[in-house]
């Protein structure tokens, strides 16, 4: 799965959070609505790599709407300036610049049930992560991940590839799950059947998935989950298994790069750690590291004990 991310540190976005937790609760922390929209885009804008999912989703649907599938809230400093955003729903991230909005909004993380992906940067998540065993509520799955860039164009390849189209959404469905399963366990088609036909429809509708078909199969595929001005961040990178390492997945990945790459600066992804093949893949590829990411996966609506 792809999307997105979370960072806390000093003010210069470079120094990592202390492990102290600051003692303010709720203090600062407010619900956004559309009228903030450019204020949390410039704010998420310090840092696109590292932002592009939450700044892509506000992009497409607005601060405030249940295509999010979360709330948007944010934390804000003495001088009423925005320091920390956080989405807070069945995925969750945050993203804040100083210690003290992300311990403001590590409050709201911990009181969502909701939550069944929460993914940050490697040492903040296992503060977040500290918080829910406190709350009794343990993730099922935690893998480590890398978070790779792209910004340089290479030389075009020779690769038929073409956005998908209604006629490509059964395939598209099928090989996410399958992917989405063999990440984390569980199958978007089983967990949530109509939520995933619903968003992958509207993915292929917004021309942002790829596809190379040969002899009626599809060879490739890509999505763009979300895009900025300056970033694109991609998941479900798949190529077909019998023909992985014959060069077909490099060309199309380059290919697509390139065409990406005409409108924005950055192209980002996620892989795990674990999977080297992958990591050799994407750096074949042209990605580069970035930084450290972990992804916590819970049971859906899991119940509290006591």
């Amino acid at each position: 799965m792809s999307s997105a991310f979370a960072r806390a540190g000093s003010e210069d976005g470079d120094s990592p959070i202390p492990t102290k937790q600051a003692p303010l609760g709720l203090l600062g922390v407010e619900a956004l609505s559309n009228r903030h929209e450019d204020e949390v885009l410039a704010f998420l804008d310090h840092r696109p790599s590292h932002t592009v999912f939450m700044a892509g989703l506000i992009r497409d649907n607005g601060l405030a709407n249940y295509c999010n599938r979360g709330t948007f809230y944010a934390y804000r400093d003495v001088e009423k300036k925005i320091a920390g955003v956080a989405l807070i729903g069945q995925k969750t991230l945050i993203e804040a610049r100083t210690p003290t909005a992300f311990e403001a909004l590590g409050t709201l993380v911990t009181s969502n049930d909701a939550a069944h992906l929460i993914r940050a940067e490697a040492e903040h998540l296992d503060l977040l992560l500290e918080r829910h065993a406190g709350a009794n509520r343990i993730p099922r799955l935690v893998r480590s991940e890398l978070l790779m860039e792209r910004s340089r164009l290479s030389e075009a390849q020779d690769c038929e590839l073409r956005i998908a189209s209604a006629l490509d959404l059964e395939s598209v469905v099928s090989i996410n799950s399958a992917l989405a399963f063999e990440e984390n366990g569980v199958n978007p088609r089983d967990q949530d059947p109509s939520g995933i036909w619903e968003r992958t429809a509207r993915r292929i509708s917004q021309g942002r998935v790829w596809v190379m078909i040969e002899q009626g199969r599809m060879i490739f595929k890509a999505d763009v989950i979300s895009e900025t001005p300056k970033a694109v961040f991609l998941e479900g990178i798949y190529v077909v298994p019998e023909l992985r390492h014959k060069g077909y997945g490099t060309r199309c990945l380059n290919q697509l790069s390139q065409k990406l790459l005409d409108r924005v600066s950055l192209l980002c992804l996620v892989v795990n750690e674990e999977n080297h093949k992958a990591r050799d893949f994407y750096t074949k590829a042209g990605f580069a590291f970035r930084s450290c990411y972990k992804t916590a996966y819970f049971s859906a609506r899991q119940e509290r004990t006591s």
